[in-house]
């Protein structure tokens, strides 16, 4: 498989964050650098079409203001200061892709998720012409089986792998679509090199049809890894150091 480093440590979910470190926050990569650990970060575009790591769509839940990643501008990414475990404002902002690639520098890997919404291709893009300067191990991930055609497509040799979970009508309202991710319906469109799937979903059938390596996420504790250590090849975890099985 392309990227073995994806199967041989746990990888740590949005950085080793911590009460104090925020998740997707370059002191949360620091910390995983500083402990060895791969690390998952997500990717979304601003309104001035920057590639910025940040999980969610809406500003709220991790800066405390209102409004949209897609509605700001990268020059003010500064002014956002991430929060921390008890919703107050850190010394750490909402970090460009090219910063976070410039602080790694190829110490540990990365798991990028594509945060695609609407049309495939612009945030592709920008997060490809990134990537193929970038000399460290790496690979991409996405809910969206377009997405990853995308990279199929324009960087063949980069691994990439489709994320799933048995989707709810809060996830997804059309059953059609749901039934399609959640089956992995669409591996035929991305061809991935292995999936990322929700620990609580396994071991399932639609997975191990699919007769690829499997990361499971987000895993919490070892109990849970420790169930998972024979039925995913590893696991994307935050909020305990895991053990090794």
């Amino acid at each position: 498989m392309k990227g073995q480093w994806l199967l041989s440590k746990p990888i740590a979910h949005r950085g080793l964050h911590t009460e104090e470190l925020p998740e997707n926050s370059l002191g949360a990569f620091s910390n995983a650098i500083d402990h060895g650990y791969p690390i998952e970060l997500d990717v979304r575009l601003t309104d001035d079409d920057k590639v910025v790591v940040f999980h969610d769509d809406s500003l709220g839940r991790m800066t405390g203001k209102d409004g949209y990643i897609s509605k700001i501008n990268s020059d003010a990414l500064v002014d956002y200061k991430l929060l921390n475990s008890e919703k107050k404002p850190t010394q750490f902002y909402i970090p460009t892709l090219k910063e976070v690639l410039d602080l790694v520098d190829g110490k540990v890997p990365l798991l990028i998720e594509i945060k695609s919404q609407g049309a495939v291709g612009l945030l592709e893009k920008k997060t490809a012409e990134l990537l193929r300067s970038y000399n460290g191990e790496c690979a991409v991930q996405s809910f969206n089986p377009y997405s990853i055609e995308y990279f199929k497509d324009n960087m063949p040799d980069l691994p990439r792998g489709i994320l799933s979970c048995y989707f709810t009508k809060k996830d997804l309202k059309n059953p059609l679509k749901r039934h399609a991710l959640k089956t992995l319906k669409l591996n035929k469109v991305a061809k991935p090199d292995f999936i990322s799937y929700c620990a609580e979903n396994l071991p399932n059938r639609y997975v191990s049809k699919t007769k690829l390596p499997v990361l499971a996420w987000t895993v919490r504790s070892n109990e849970t890894a420790e169930r998972l250590c024979t039925i995913a090849n590893n696991i994307i975890f935050e909020k305990f150091t895991p053990k090794e099985y």
